[in-house]
């Protein structure tokens, strides 16, 4: 289901699966769910585990294929997203409160269950200085998942998982997980 789409306009953009390396090594998996809405699944890093449906964003076309996507988490991290899809890939900027940066594991969850449990940390542990990850990333998969796709992101991370998705064994092919 690797894509070899072409992006001009965010309604390109929209509906798309993406799953892309940092430079750093760490695994994403993010999904454009709809105009103001993201879902992902983090599979490498000092968050690896961690998922999130339901986001509230704000994406937005720069210029021609590019899109930034903002957005602050219930944990106080900030998040920009910079994508140019049609080159393979995107800049992060992810900006974690010292208290995620001490304590990842209190994130590594489905976070829509543990919102409380986010913000009672937020409030507990100190937010600042921030710890900085700027890092370019080499997008390593596209595919078409359509708008408001629920099967997208509909389970935590394992290991593998992205294998299983990258070579066609996770969706079918109206994009619906293939049940195990």
């Amino acid at each position: 289901m690797n894509e070899q789409k072409v992006f001009h306009e965010l309604s390109d953009f929209i509906g798309t699966h993406f799953i892309y390396t940092y430079d750093n090594g760490w695994e994403y998996e993010w999904y454009a769910k709809n105009e103001d809405t993201v879902d992902y699944r983090i599979h490498g890093g000092m968050v690896a585990g961690r998922w999130v449906k339901d986001q509230k964003v704000n994406l937005v076309k720069l210029t021609d294929g590019v899109f930034k996507i903002t957005w602050t988490e219930p944990t106080g991290t900030d998040v920009a997203l910079d994508f140019i899809p049609n080159e393979g890939k995107l800049h992060g900027v992810i900006f974690f409160p010292k208290w995620v940066h001490e304590h990842p594991e209190i994130t590594v969850c489905f976070q829509n269950d543990h919102i409380p449990l986010m913000e009672e940390s937020r409030q507990k542990y100190e937010t600042y200085p921030k710890y900085v990850v700027p890092e370019f990333a080499t997008i390593t998969y596209i595919g078409n998942a359509g708008i408001n796709n629920e099967d997208v992101i509909c389970e935590a991370p394992y290991e593998g998982m992205t294998d299983d998705i990258c070579a066609g064994r996770y969706f079918d092919v109206n994009y619906k997980k293939i049940q195990k």
